[in-house]
């Protein structure tokens, strides 16, 4: 059978170990054996997780050693204005605290590289930022912006062009924004992820490319990610899932009069603790497996044909442009208090 990397994310809230961490024994667990550091927090309708990993939990969960934040609306939608007010407000703060140990000069620049390919929409929120502080009446003069395009277009490694105009420009801070991969359907479109361990061009989507990390440019390196694609067998188990409890839920409420008051359309809650095997009649033992036995049965039945395919919301043109938006107002919100 090929070997599928079914957990492949960007997210670092999403890596296994840190999934785990859901009650406080294993929260509590977790700090002490692996050297990740996790805390969860809300501003608003914002939730919030930190994850710090130092060099023992790097080896743990294979994310690099640093401070990762990520900042996720479940509920967002593309007319949620204050859910993006909120989300931004929230980004602001958080970059704010991410950057407060660097001491600034006037004449220190700022190096924005927009990562992706302007011609496939999920993948195109570098370009479409950096477009974005383009297009604004008063650009801080202490930004130097660039979208260099992808290995594909160029012929080039895009790590090489960073390392280039770093060298250069020898800039106080370099600012990456790329699109991001999520291994959850219900996380597209709706997360940011800032961290300061800088990032590997396109890694979402399986091309691992020289590193733009403080580590390789000596200079410290932030990454704003927005997860826009999901594999798609990933799509199909969590849509499978969703059956499942949809099911299991309904059965196990009928006959109860909550069911039978509802005006409209009664519909079940599937979050809450189900007893699975009340859809064995229906669809066999198979509906009482775990999640994860689940996916490796599809990552078996669709290897050969849908492995390599991703998937991303119809409305992609419109959220790449509404983050366009967010990351381009913060950044210049942020420039103008240094």
């Amino acid at each position: 059978m090929q070997n599928l990397n079914w957990q492949r994310t960007d997210l670092i809230d999403e890596s296994e170990e840190v999934v785990l961490h859901q009650t406080k024994e294993q929260k509590d667990t977790l700090k002490q054996s692996s050297g990740i550091q996790i805390e969860d927090r809300t501003a608003g309708r914002v939730k919030i997780t930190d994850v710090q990993v130092d060099a023992e939990g790097e080896e743990q969960i294979g994310k690099k050693e640093g401070k990762y934040i990520t900042l996720s609306i479940p509920t967002l939608t593309i007319d949620d204005h204050d859910g993006f007010e909120q989300l931004e407000k929230a980004l602001l703060a958080n970059f704010k605290t991410l950057h407060e140990s660097i001491s600034w000069k006037e004449d220190d620049k700022i190096l924005i590289i927009g990562l992706g390919n302007r011609t496939i929409t999920p993948d195109a929120i570098g370009p479409y930022v950096i477009d974005h502080l383009h297009s604004l009446e008063q650009i801080d003069d202490k930004f130097v912006m660039y979208a260099p395009g992808v290995t594909g277009q160029t012929g080039y490694e895009t790590g090489e062009f960073v390392a280039a105009i770093a060298e250069r420009l020898q800039p106080k801070l370099i600012i990456v924004v790329d699109a991001l991969a999520t291994r959850a359907s219900d996380r597209l479109c709706k997360t940011i992820q800032l961290t300061d361990t800088g990032i590997h061009p396109g890694s979402g989507v399986g091309n691992q490319r020289k590193e733009i990390s403080y580590e390789m440019l000596g200079i410290p390196v932030t990454a704003i990610g927005i997860p826009t694609v999901v594999d798609a067998p990933v799509l199909i188990a969590d849509a499978v899932e969703v059956m499942l409890r949809s099911i299991a839920a309904r059965v196990a409420e009928r006959g109860k009069p909550s069911s039978k008051l509802s005006l409209s359309s009664w519909r079940p809650d599937i979050n809450k603790e189900l007893d699975m095997s009340l859809v064995t009649p229906i669809f066999g033992e198979w509906a009482t497996w775990s999640k994860e036995e689940r996916q490796q049965l599809f990552e078996e039945t669709f290897a050969a044909s849908h492995s390599q395919l991703m998937v991303t919301p119809k409305e992609a043109d419109y959220w790449i442009d509404r983050y366009a938006t967010l990351i381009s107002t913060m950044l210049t919100k942020w420039a103008n208090d240094l």
